[in-house]
Order: structure tokens, then sequence, then C-alpha cells
């Protein structure tokens, strides 16, 4: 006879579910293993008073437990959180806002401590905690104004001198949508020089420049500052468009415009959207500048040279008598002899010595702190990117590359992309009081 146990099942039967309960609970004691997988962001250290701290905890075994939050600070720990889950929670997070006041400013500990479900061993294996340390900056930079008052023509330029209370990500001037960048000096007293426009399509009434700074923890601060606004009338031009102009120029642009569509159609097309592309490129060339002064005294201009297009002028394009196209001029065309030598406006660094859509061969001279010269519709080039150049060097010769309808240079004066009016950096007077008498 078989032997049984004291409920009548056989003692080997009873073996196997016992066994079976062993496996289980063994499969249960030992499923979850890994603890919860903890993240805390931004990596820091700095925090400004509107920047958050993000948490995240995660267990893709028995799941979430708990979440509990805790800062450490002066070296007291204060818990300003706890979250206990439902079963199967696998993901959860906890957001923590210094604009609560929890937090002093000054150095702290963010320490997140997680649990999750499992029992394995008796629940020690299933803890994570991690810590993160940063600083909290609730306190914006302080601006102060060293500049006494700024006079300014529409069109023109300034220099700002200002300093800060602290070192900063970004800071300099903004008009509307343009920004200016400022340009820490080597003085170690963080002061800024900030080279500036009031833009040619800005009148007086629309003028309203605020120095800008926005700290390494995302503080921000804005000054206003006193200034004299002049407003300026330009010119308006008219441009006669014909088919040979078209014949002879539209070939150079081969590969940057659509061949298709009339002679005309292509040419709209590089009057309008390679204009474009070529006005970005300069605002992105003007972002690589020195952060230093490069020039001294006044710009040389194109000797014995006749002034034809003039500085924003609004020009109305004509094709078969009627207006197909309107543009603002952004420089000045100055007309001499035949491919006569083109000399550096000052001293500088080239930045671009290229072909550059409608304007043809250019060279562009940084000068230092966002203000560079452009010399468009070279018929040659006589320097390349990386070069140094002092005021009166020849860098090219002029010349008809791009929209240039005669032998000529086109000569922008630009200040961080910005287009300025030329002539004030022809004018002793004009670089003494309203740069020179800045840096004193």
């Amino acid at each position: 006879m078989k032997k049984e146990g004291s409920r009548g099942f056989p003692l080997a039967l009873t073996a196997v579910i016992v066994i079976l309960a062993l496996i289980a609970g063994a499969v249960m004691l030992f499923k979850d293993t890994a603890p919860p997988v903890v993240t805390i962001s931004p990596d820091g250290p700095e925090l400004g008073k509107a920047t958050q701290v993000t948490v995240a905890a995660e267990d893709s075994g028995s799941g979430l437990k708990s979440l509990d939050v805790a800062i450490i600070q002066k070296g007291k720990r204060t818990v300003i959180a706890t979250q206990t889950f439902p079963d199967g929670t696998m993901q959860a997070g906890e957001t923590i806002d210094p604009a609560k006041g929890e937090i002093a400013e000054g150095e702290f500990t963010v320490e997140i401590t997680a649990r999750d479900a499992s029992i394995y061993p008796f629940g020690a294996a299933g803890v994570t905690t991690v810590q993160k340390n940063y600083v909290l900056d609730a306190t914006p930079p302080r601006i102060s104004v060293q500049s006494h008052t700024i006079n300014l023509n529409q069109g023109g330029s300034g220099l700002m001198v200002y300093t800060l209370s602290e070192p900063v990500a970004q800071t300099g001037i903004r008009v509307g949508e343009r920004f200016f960048p400022g340009y820490l000096q080597p003085a170690g007293d963080n002061t800024y020089y900030c080279m500036f426009a009031m833009p040619w399509d800005t009148p007086p009434a629309s003028f309203k420049p605020l120095i800008e700074a926005t700290d390494k923890a995302g503080n921000s601060a804005t000054r206003a500052f006193s200034y004299h606004a002049n407003a300026r009338q330009f010119r308006k031009d008219r441009i006669n468009l014909s088919d040979s102009f078209f014949e002879t120029t539209i070939p150079e642009f081969q590969g940057l415009v659509p061949n298709t569509g009339s002679l005309l159609d292509q040419y709209l097309y590089i009057n309008r959207e390679v204009r474009k592309q070529n006005r970005d490129k300069l605002i992105e060339l003007g972002r690589q500048t020195s952060a230093v002064m490069l020039w001294s005294g006044v710009f040389a201009r194109l000797p014995n040279a006749a002034n034809r297009a003039r500085f924003a002028d609004s020009r109305d394009y004509y094709y078969q008598g009627k207006i197909v196209d309107q543009q603002t001029h952004l420089g000045l065309d100055l007309a001499s002899l035949k491919h006569a030598p083109v000399p550096a406006g000052n001293t500088g660094t080239i930045v671009f010595a290229d072909f550059l859509g409608i304007y043809g061969n250019v060279v562009v001279i940084d000068h230092g702190l966002g203000l560079q010269s452009v010399y468009a519709h070279l018929s040659s080039m006589e320097v390349t990117a990386g070069q140094s150049v002092s005021r009166g060097d020849i860098v090219g010769h002029t010349g008809i590359t791009g929209l240039a309808g005669g032998d000529h240079l086109h000569y922008e004066i630009n200040v961080s992309g910005t287009p300025v009016q030329p002539i004030e950096w022809w004018d002793p007077s004009w670089i003494q009081n309203n740069i020179a008498s800045k840096l004193q």
C-alpha cells in the first residue's frame, strides 16, 4: 500500500506541492532585485528663482512604492514632498520650485529616496538614494550705465559702456527684434562695451533701446539709458530693368536660382530670396567678432570716388514701365576708375572673402565689438579669411560682380549684422563725440 498524508494525500504529491510553493516563493522573492532608477535635472549647478528642479523615478520590476524629496541646506535636512503609490506604478515624478520659498539663496542639496515594491531581501534591494548639489541665485544682475547721453541718428551707430554686478551668460542692447551683444572687456571689473544701432527702419517714436543682462542662473534684468534720437529722411530711387541686363547678370547665379520661369521671374528670385539669404549670412558673420576694439580713428574711403546710390535709398524696380519689386539699398555705392584698388577702411581681421550672391565677390573685415566693413562687387580679392589688415591695405579691386549695373564699390558698415550709415565713420568729429569720448 502507498503511504498517505494526514488528509489522505499521497506523500509524493504533498512533496510536489511544497516544492512548487517554494519555487513560487523564490520567484516572488527574486523577481525584482534591481532598485528604482532616479534622475534629477537640470544638471546645474546654478539655478535661478524661475528654474525648477525635476525629479523622475522609474522601476520596471515590481513597481514604485514611495518617493521622498528632501532639501539639505546649512546642515539641516527637510523633507518637502512624500508620495506613496498604488500597485503597478512604474513611473513617477516630482517638481521642486525655488519660487515657493522653501530654499534659501546659496548652496543646497536635493536628496531623492525611491523605494520599489520588491521583497528581496526584505525590501533592502529596492531602495535608491540620489543627491545632486545646486546653488540658488535668485538675484538678477545689476546694470550700471557708464556712458553719458548718447546722440543717435536714424540709421546710425552708438557705443554704450556699462558694468554688471556679476558675470553673465548673455548681455547687450535690444532694439525691437534686433539684439546687439555686449562684450566683456579684459580690465576685470565686469565692464562691457556694446556697439548698437538706431536702425534705418526705426523712427524715433519706435526706438526704445534697453540694456539686457541674463546671468548664468537665468535671472534677467533690463535698464533704459539716456539718449537723443534724431529722425532722418532717406531718398527714393528708381531702377529700370531690361532683358539685356537679365541676360548679362543671371548666369552668374547659376545653381542659386531655380532654372524655371521667365528671366524676370529668375531676377526677382535673386533680388528677393537670394538677397535675404545674403543678409542672413552677414548677420551670421556679425557674430564672428573680436571682443575688443581692433580699429582706431576714422575709416578710409575709396579715394577719388563719387557717391552714387546712398545709404537706405528706397528702390522701386521697374520693368516695361511697371513696378515689379521694392528693396532698400543698405550701403553706399562709390564709383571711381574701372578696377580701382579698394583700401581697408580700418584695422581688423578678414572674416569673409568669397562670392556672396547679390554682392558678388565680397570682402568682410571685422573691426571688433560686432563692427564690420563690407566691400562688394569686387572684380578681384587680394586677401583671405583669417588675415589681419591695417587701414589702407588693398583688399581688392572694384568690379561688376553680383547685381551690379556698372563698375563700382558697394560699401557697407554693419553693427552685429545690421547696416548703418557709413558716412558717420568717415567723420573725425563724429568718431570723437560718439565713440572716443565714451571710452575716456
